[in-house]
Order: structure tokens, then C-alpha cells, then sequence
């Protein structure tokens, strides 16, 4: 029976493996550098999900291919709320050399599974010279075409994505660093001010590590350290002040061996402060006169309405929501105007968003939702609602517009309707509402005129006294009472004797329990706390030598030191050879009880 179930409970966990491989997609994903140097060694790696299959890699030309492939291999299986998976990757790396300058297109490897191929993306790779050779070739990133690097090893630059906009168009700030030398990291990093912006800091992930890129014929080490969405709030030309950033350079603090050359060579960090170039914008008004109804967003809006019911009691609630969405600086969008009858009662808008921050700009959706009551019965409508925003595709303001609602409110219960005024065309009468006023009591009632003061009698002015003497009393007491208890070995010195009271009433009970290890424990704890308290001996300097001492210089007479350290000896004796009796532990008891009364007589 156990055979049975051992082999059932395999080829479940065998079907559920062979699920999870077969159901996972397929994928081939390839890294490479995109800029190399002439002569540059380099490797490219194709990360497969799946085995089993046949993995074939494409031709290298015009690349020397030095070694390859090495192969690896990882597998994972996870267990989550009771479903398996199974995660496996093989790895295939290729080392190849750059020979000629240029930019090549190596075809993608292919991974064949069940008669099934797999391909991965092609690989773009340039190839440079050095860069004393090739200053004045192009970049290969359209985002950097215009760095100017100035021959410097290590810059920071501001990157914008535009720099004439409308006003509230956003323009997406990237700061990158970029560097030929060896940095271990940044330090400071100082951010301008973006004075006449509205600033969204993008979700950037931590820089961890450089990427190769082109910048003008030399090959540097670039990575992003922030991106920003800006949107400028005020027309005419805004200057960006620089980024500044302090970074750590590791620099040789040695020689090269002659023999080893840099192997055991040292190194040493020194930050070094860098800064990126002022920035300027254009910032364009927007055309025209701007409508009644505009927004205040500039981008591409989409504009929905919707109601909960179109049938309601009166003094019930109905949920009139306005849906705006698209891209723009939503978070400034205002509710749009309703214009309701005045028989419907509105409450201001409940907001709701959905917002996020991209390098496109900022898109998701707002959403404003009415609670409108109909206090009449009748028929009702909500006229067509407009919002107005500046398209900048277009470069003129459109207007959005949802369509007309109806809803009906029929007359209630008379049970729900006791305090609710009917109009319309039915001609009620008006109900009266004024049931809970109350009228202001017009009656004096009876006055009288007291003969005596308060403060012409003599009894006032001796309570008065009284009350005076007691607070100064109180004011005494309380500032002896703070300075008796300033000094803290004073108050231990005081207090010492009722602490030791309890802590032999503790090994009273102890003994009365015949529980004598630990009444031999609670007696030193009473004479060594005792002590410690009444000669204001810290507890790690307590010896039987400066105790001692302390005593005989306060004329503690010699059979009463005897008395103590004979206490002492019984009861670390009895501690590790407990054959005492209770007879003996009573006297003891009585000893060390009879010798603090002794020394709180003796010693104030």
C-alpha cells in the first residue's frame, strides 16, 4: 500500500513538471554591447527557457569568432498556494573580436523545438576606431547627437526631450552621466531648482552599471541617473540651471610592477565635482482666445458620462460620474460646470484617479462623481456637460461634450414624505415644517435684588488668605521634595534600608516554603544591595576588602564585621554545598536582619 502511494505521488509530481515546462512560453533573448572598438574583445550571450531543443547561432561575419560556445545551465521550482512551476534557463555565450570599422547586422539565433522554431532579435553592433582617430564621426544615439564632449574623460549633460512647447506641455529632463575612467559610484548630487516648471520625478532605476555607447567617434561608459517630467507654467524663454554631481574616480596611488605590471597595483578614490551646461526653453502661449469651459490641460483628452438609474423616489440619490482620460497634466483637470435645476440638489464632486507618469508625459484617468437629489417629482434632465483643453497635435483648443441625461422621480411613501415640500404641477398644498420652532419666552419670571456681597464679607478675605498660605506651603514642599531627591546616592542612601526590609521578607517566605537555595540567594541579594545603597559602592566595585574598609572607617566595631562575613561564608556555602538545615537558615535570617538594623542605626 505505501509502494502504491509512493509511486502515485512521483507520477503526479512528473505530469505536473512536464505541465509546467510545456506550458511555459519559449523565448530567446540575446545582450550584446551595440558600440565596440576595432580590435575590441567582446562576448554576446543568448539566454534560452527551455531545453531539450536545438540552439543554433548565426554567422559572426565580419567578426573573428576567438571562443565558443560555453554552455550553461540553471533550473528553479517554486511551490506557490499550491501550484508548481518550473523555471529553466540554458545559456550559450560566443567571444568575438571586432577587426573592421563600421555598422553590421548579425541575424538572429534560432532555438528549434517539436519541429517549432524560436528566433531571438537581431544583433546592431558599430564599430569605431580610437577615439583620437575618429572625432568626427557621428553618434549612434539619436538622443545624444549633440553632446558636446569637450575632450573630457567624465561629463554629466541634461538631456531634453524638446526645447520649444507650448505652455503646460510636458518635456521629459534626463540626467546622464557620462565617462572613459573607472568611477565607483556617486556621492552628491545636486538637482537644479526647475523654477517655472511643475516637476514629476520618473521612476528610474538605480544605476548600477554602465552602458557602451558612441559619442562622437569615442566610445564612453553612460548611464541615467534621474528623468523628470517637467511642465512649464509660464510663457517666454526659462533657463535650467545645471546638475551638479560629485563623483568617486578611482585613481592608481602606485606604480606599475615592472614585473607584474598593474596587477598588485593600488588604487584610491578622490571624488571630483561635475556639472552639466545651462539649458534654455521656449515657452509658446497658447493661440487664441481661450473658451469658457478650457481645462487648463494641454495634450489629447477623451471625455465619458454615465448614470447609476433613471428612475428614482424622490429625496433619493442618483450618481451622476464624468470620466476624463488620455494624456496631459491630469492632476491639474478641475471638475467640469454642471448647470442643474435648481430642484435637483448637488453635492461637490467625490475625486478619483488614475494617474501615472511616463516619458511620453503623464496619461491615465480622472473621475468626478455627482450625488444629485431630486427634492420635486417630475421629469429632470442633465444638459450636455463641455470641457475644453488645447490639442497640441492640432495646435487649436477642442471641445468634448457628453450627451443629455433624463431621469424620473416619482412621488415617495407618505411614511418617508412628512417633512418634504411637493410642487410642480400636482398644486399640493405646502406642508408645514414649522412643527420644532420654539418661540423665545417673553416672561421675566422672578427677579430679586440680594442685600449682601460677596466680597464686603470678612469670611471672603480670610478664605482668601487661607487658600494663599496653602499654595506657598504646597510651593515648599514640592521644591524639597525635588532637592532631596537631586542627589541620587543621598536617595539610595535613604531608601536603602526598606529595600532590604522587602527583600528579607522575600526570604522569610522562602524559608517558611523550605525553599532554601533561594533563601540564601534573596539573603545576599539584601546585604550586598543593602551595602551597595548605604555606602554608595557601585555594584561592580563591591569586594568584602573595600567594604570592609568603608565600614571600619565609619567605626563599625570588629565583632559586627565578624557577624557579616560569618553570614556571608554560610550562605555561599550553602549555595553550593546546600546541607544546611532550617534551624541554621533561621539564624542566619535573624543575623543578617539583627546587622542591617545594626547599620542603619549606626550610619546615617
Amino acid at each position: 500500500m505505501r509502494k502504491s502511494t509512493l509511486y502515485r505521488l512521483v507520477f503526479i509530481i512528473s505530469v505536473s513538471l512536464s505541465l509546467a515546462v510545456s506550458a511555459q512560453d519559449v523565448s530567446v533573448k540575446v545582450q550584446y554591447p551595440p558600440v565596440v572598438t576595432t580590435g575590441q574583445q567582446f562576448n554576446i550571450t543568448w539566454t534560452v527557457n527551455s531545453g531539450g531543443g536545438e540552439f543554433a547561432a548565426p554567422s559572426f561575419s565580419p567578426f573573428y569568432k576567438l571562443m565558443g560556445p560555453q554552455t550553461s545551465y540553471s533550473s528553479s521550482t517554486q511551490i506557490i498556494n499550491g501550484r508548481m512551476s518550473q523555471t529553466t534557463s540554458y545559456t550559450y555565450i560566443y567571444f568575438l573580436q571586432a577587426v573592421s570599422e563600421g555598422k553590421y547586422v548579425i541575424p538572429p539565433a534560432t532555438f528549434t523545438l517539436k519541429n517549432k522554431t524560436y528566433s531571438s532579435d537581431s544583433l546592431y553592433i558599430e564599430v569605431v576606431g580610437d577615439g583620437s582617430q575618429q572625432k568626427g564621426a557621428s553618434s549612434s544615439q539619436a538622443s545624444d547627437q549633440n553632446v558636446e564632449t569637450g575632450g573630457k574623460d567624465i561629463f554629466v549633460n541634461l538631456l531634453l526631450s524638446r526645447k520649444e512647447v507650448y505652455l503646460g506641455e510636458p518635456i521629459t529632463a534626463t540626467v546622464k552621466i557620462y565617462t572613459r575612467i573607472n568611477i565607483a559610484g556617486l556621492n552628491e548630487i545636486k538637482f537644479p531648482q526647475f523654477n517655472g516648471f511643475m516637476r514629476s520625478d520618473l521612476n528610474t532605476p538605480p544605476l548600477t552599471s554602465l552602458n557602451q555607447e558612441n559619442i562622437n567617434g569615442v566610445i564612453y561608459g553612460t548611464g541615467v541617473v534621474q528623468q523628470f517630467l517637467l511642465y512649464p507654467q509660464k510663457t517666454g524663454e526659462i533657463v535650467i540651471d545645471p546638475v551638479q554631481l560629485t563623483v568617486l574616480i578611482q585613481q592608481k596611488s602606485s606604480q606599475n610592477d615592472p614585473f607584474f605590471g598593474d596587477f598588485f597595483a593600488t588604487y584610491q578614490t578622490i571624488p571630483r565635482m561635475i556639472a552639466s551646461q545651462t539649458q534654455k526653453i521656449k515657452v509658446n502661449p497658447l493661440p487664441g482666445n481661450q473658451p469658457a469651459d478650457y481645462s487648463g490641460i494641454v495634450g489629447k483628452l477623451d471625455l465619458k458620462a454615465v448614470m447609476n438609474k433613471d428612475t428614482v423616489n424622490v429625496n433619493d440619490a442618483i450618481n451622476f460620474r464624468i470620466t476624463i482620460s488620455g494624456t496631459g497634466n491630469l492632476k491639474v483637470a478641475t471638475a467640469p460646470s454642471m448647470k442643474l435645476s435648481p430642484d435637483i440638489e448637488v453635492y461637490d464632486p467625490k475625486t478619483t484617479e488614475d494617474i501615472r507618469n511616463g516619458l511620453n508625459g503623464t496619461s491615465g484617468t480622472k473621475a468626478f462623481e455627482y450625488l444629485l437629489i431630486p427634492r420635486h417629482y417630475g421629469d429632470f434632465t442633465i444638459p450636455s456637460v463641455t470641457y475644453s483643453y488645447f490639442n497640441t497635435s492640432s495646435g487649436r483648443y477642442e471641445q468634448l461634450r457628453t450627451p443629455e441625461f433624463r431621469f424620473y422621480a416619482r412621488k415617495g411613501s407618505e411614511q418617508n414624505t412628512d417633512i418634504t415640500v411637493y410642487g410642480g404641477v400636482s398644486k399640493e398644498d405646502v406642508k408645514y415644517l414649522g412643527k420644532d420652532i420654539r418661540f423665545i419666552k417673553s416672561d421675566p419670571g422672578d427677579l430679586s435684588v440680594t442685600e449682601s456681597h460677596l466680597v464686603v464679607n470678612r469670611f471672603y478675605y480670610s478664605l482668601f488668605a487661607l487658600a494663599l498660605f496653602i499654595f506657598f506651603l504646597i510651593l515648599f514642599i514640592r521644591r524639597e521634595h525635588v532637592r532631596r531627591n537631586a542627589d541620587l546616592s543621598k536617595v539610595r542612601n535613604r531608601k536603602a534600608g526598606k529595600v532590604a526590609s522587602r527583600r528579607l521578607h522575600e526570604a522569610s517566605i522562602c524559608l517558611n516554603n523550605n525553599q532554601l537555595d533561594k533563601f540564601y540567594e534573596e539573603i545576599l541579594k539584601a546585604l550586598w544591595g543593602y551595602l551597595s545603597d548605604k555606602l554608595n559602592i557601585p555594584v561592580a566595585e563591591m569586594t568584602r576588602t573595600r567594604i570592609v574598609t568603608v565600614l571600619t572607617e565609619k567605626g563599625i566595631s570588629e565583632s559586627e564585621l565578624s557577624s557579616l562575613n560569618e553570614i556571608l561564608d554560610k550562605c555561599e556555602y550553602a549555595r553550593f554545598a546546600p546541607s544546611s538545615s532550617g534551624t541554621e537558615a533561621a539564624t542566619i535570617y535573624n543575623g543578617a536582619s539583627g546587622f542591617i538594623k545594626s547599620l542603619e542605626n549606626s550610619i546615617t
